[in-house]
């Protein structure tokens, strides 16, 4: 039977639950141990750090040179020089050495004249024989000396409690005279992947079968976090196997997350073992995605049951786990990065849910621009493909096209302003310039967001984008995109280059077992057919082609179901969700699916041309004209024809 949830608190009321439970059960900074100071990296001192020994603990010298008594120098000058015989009055030493205990300077040795042989840094009858030094300038006392406790005094605080450690921290430490120091044990939080279609990675896959990497995400969270993740593998959905890894975690851990089990469907057991072991704090929680969250607390320890959704899963954890694990190393949580932003579309959001929305920014003419990337809960490269969240209230609509947001950044601010924004037709070549643009300029990164051909140039006019890709063909002149630009951009100075030519056509199953030749086919009752979203040059080729032939868009099975990209298309027909859709053939190829070629046609990457002298746009440019190891993986896709790569065909 089907359960509900317990509540769907707001988010800021959740949060104020949570620590009002963490108080109340005395949660404090855990007790610490005793590791090699060399081993202590990032980990924070549980007591204070005080020097046994001095260092330097003897009067060292700072030069190399030579040891003198500063008395013996006064009167020095060019016109009157004082000579010092060698290895009574002056003992050459190099930088480090003990400074003999009868002297309190040190010479440098490229401020004297060598009258005879020098001596070396013994005083015996030898030395007694040797020559003198010839000094012009008076020494003062302890002169070029590192003296006794010049850098750290015996009894002095070298590190407070509650110090994260750093590398320079570990070598004060261990000048101060310590081999080992007193840290907080590491917080240790058991990760427990619940399901029983969850396999290990690299284990054998059959249909039904889910790869378990969460568990691996969350637990490198904690790693980053300071902590110690210790992850056990799938328990599956049989409340007695998950009741018995929760008591095991809550015996050993300081926190236990059980990831998936946490909505409402007929095998979700973390709420029913919740409230059977421990207390029940909340279920639920009012934010899209990651609604479904358990907080209880079981034995003395704090439990988190949070969503399966790989997006969901990050956002929750990161929301009521962090702040957790930094405050049981006796360490406030780093506060987040916020930057404001000009958001590019219009985006709808429900009403009376705030929602955690993935935008990728960039800074484009001064300005930085955030777009949305997908919104789904279980679309794990969003997350990737991200530069930050822009949180958009319960009781809000969603922001309109052109709002200033402020957007929490989870990628630093260095990398955004270095990104060149890509908006418009997706064609797979954009994957290997971005990657070639990584490789060769690592301070450079590529964004690419698919709209379609038409919002790729709309993008451009408003001055969100660096560059667009576009496919539009002019049914009027046959002409690929350059009426478009001069339609839709006028005279705003746009340089139109020649990425490739490229095979649009039908993407079916291997064999073709339905026989598609055409677009007559796609009326056909047995056919569903997967689309490309408005706006999109293939989406404009196809409505052409069904114009020509008479067929009407409400006789075809799918024409209104849309994808993205190509390889969203290729996917569609390899998973059978479509039989068929237009797209290109490198996305056929890449799914060994096969292909029934429609149209040769041009893609262009259309630029402003005020963008054209800056470091990213000329880089980019670059690879596309000059690049052989670019050409050749483009080559290699198959289905591409790079004769015109990187010509400028419209200025």
């Amino acid at each position: 039977m089907k359960g509900i949830y317990f509540d769907n608190t707001p988010l800021n009321e959740a949060l104020r639950k949570w620590e009002e439970k963490i108080q109340a059960e005395g949660v404090k900074p855990l007790e610490g141990e005793q590791v090699m100071v060399e081993d202590s990296l990032g980990r924070v001192t549980a007591g204070a750090v005080y020097a046994v020994m001095s260092s330097p603990f003897y009067h060292s010298s700072a030069m190399d040179g030579y040891a003198v008594r500063f008395a013996d120098t006064f009167g020095a000058s060019e016109a009157s020089p004082v000579r010092l015989r060698t290895g009574y009055e002056a003992v050459y030493i190099d930088t480090g050495d003990p400074v003999p205990d009868e002297f309190n300077a040190v010479i440098m040795v490229e401020d004297v004249n060598l009258t005879g042989s020098p001596g070396r840094s013994t005083m015996n009858e030898e030395d007694s024989e040797g020559g003198y030094i010839e000094i012009i300038r008076p020494a003062t006392p302890w002169q070029h000396v590192r003296v006794v406790g010049e850098d750290i005094v015996n009894t002095e605080l070298i590190l407070p409690e509650n110090h994260k450690m750093r590398p320079f921290d570990i070598g004060a430490v261990i000048s101060g005279g310590h081999v080992e120091i007193y840290v907080r044990r590491r917080p240790k939080v058991m990760i427990i992947p619940t399901g029983s279609e969850l396999v290990e990675p690299g284990k054998a896959l059959k249909k039904g079968d889910i790869i378990e990497y969460n568990s691996i995400i969350l637990a490198s969270l904690v790693t980053e976090w300071g902590g110690e993740a210790v992850r056990v593998k799938p328990v599956p959905d049989k409340i007695e196997r998950i009741k018995q890894a929760v008591l095991d975690g809550c015996d050993s851990a300081d926190l236990v997350v059980v990831n998936a089990g946490s909505s409402a469907g007929s095998e979700d057991f973390t709420r029913k073992v919740m409230e059977e072991l421990g207390e029940l704090i909340l279920h639920g929680v009012n934010i899209k995605p990651g609604r479904p969250v358990i907080l209880g607390w079981i034995n003395k320890t704090p439990v988190l049951g949070i969503p399966g959704y790989p997006v969901s899963a990050y956002i929750t954890f990161s929301l009521f786990a962090k702040e957790l694990v930094y405050r049981l190393q006796g360490l406030d949580t780093p506060d987040p990065v916020f930057i404001k932003a000009i958001l590019s579309r219009q985006t709808a959001s429900r009403l009376g849910q705030e929602e955690f929305l993935r935008v990728k920014v960039g800074k484009v003419g001064g300005k930085l621009i955030a777009t949305p990337v997908s919104r789904g809960a279980g679309v794990l490269m969003s997350l990737v493909r991200a530069d930050g969240f822009v949180r958009i209230p319960a009781m809000s609509e969603g922001p309109g096209a052109g709002a200033v947001v402020d957007v929490e950044l989870i990628k630093e601010k260095k990398e955004i302003e270095n990104t060149l924004v890509c908006i418009g037709s997706h064609d797979n070549t954009l994957d290997i310039l971005s990657n070639i643009l990584k490789k060769n300029h690592p301070k450079l990164s590529l964004s690419s967001a698919h709209t379609g051909s038409m919002g790729g140039l709309i993008a451009l006019k408003r001055g969100e984008a660096h560059l667009a890709g576009t496919h539009l063909l002019d049914e009027e002149t046959g002409e690929y995109n350059i009426p478009f630009i001069r339609r839709i951009l006028g005279d705003a100075g746009i340089v139109l280059i020649n990425l490739v030519y490229r095979q649009q056509g039908f993407i079916v199953s291997k064999g073709n077992p339905l026989n598609v030749s055409g677009f007559h086919d796609l009326v056909r009752k047995d056919i569903t057919f997967i689309n490309r979203q408005r706006g999109s040059g293939t989406r404009l080729l196809t409505d052409k082609h069904l114009k020509e032939a008479g067929i009407s868009p409400e006789d075809i099975r799918g024409y209104d179901m849309e994808e993205y990209t190509h390889m969203g298309v290729a996917s569609a027909v390899l998973t059978g969700i479509a039989d068929t859709g237009v797209g290109i053939l490198a996305a056929a190829k890449a799914l060994g699916l096969d292909f029934i070629p429609v149209a040769r046609e041009r893609y262009d990457l259309a630029i402003p041309k005020k963008h054209m002298e800056s470091r990213p746009v000329s880089a980019l440019v670059r690879i596309i004209q000059e690049d052989r190891e670019f050409r050749e993986l483009v080559e290699n896709l198959g289905g591409y024809d790079i004769s015109d790569m990187g010509k400028i065909l419209y200025e």
